[in-house]
């Protein structure tokens, strides 16, 4: 589904964003012919890099039991936050109890991962290429 999406999104839309804007552009100077064929080849790149990133994405989450696990700990850990901060702490309607225990440490892991996940890739991409 959300191939498909992409797909939709990635064809009709960039190509009338090049088509409009070369046709502004036609009858511009040598230096914006230029700059148009750039933006094309710009927009084009983006367009191949999203559905290589929709691809690895498909394949590093496998099929949907696979990937439902870490779905499931996520969300129920992003809900319980929402819940302490929104409800607890901004509206002042209850109080929570706090995680203790290997949970908390758990859900100091999930937040470690989700917010600095990326982070750790970068790090480790410019790492490897050294």
């Amino acid at each position: 589904m959300w191939t498909a999406i992409l797909s939709f999104l990635g064809g009709p839309v960039i190509s009338g964003l090049i088509g409009a804007y070369k046709a502004k552009l036609d009858a511009g100077n040598t230096a914006d012919k230029i700059a148009a064929d750039l933006a094309e080849k710009d927009l084009e790149l983006q367009g191949r890099e999203r559905e290589l990133n929709t691809k690895q994405n498909i394949s590093d989450e496998g099929r949907w039991w696979t990937a439902a696990p870490r779905a499931v700990v996520c969300w129920a850990f992003a809900i319980y936050v929402a819940k302490v901060v929104v409800w607890d702490k901004v509206f002042g309607f209850g109080s929570t109890l706090p995680l203790s225990g290997m949970v908390a440490d758990w859900g100091g892991a999930v937040m470690v991962m989700w917010f600095g996940g990326r982070t750790f890739e970068k790090v480790a991409r410019i790492w490897r290429s050294r």
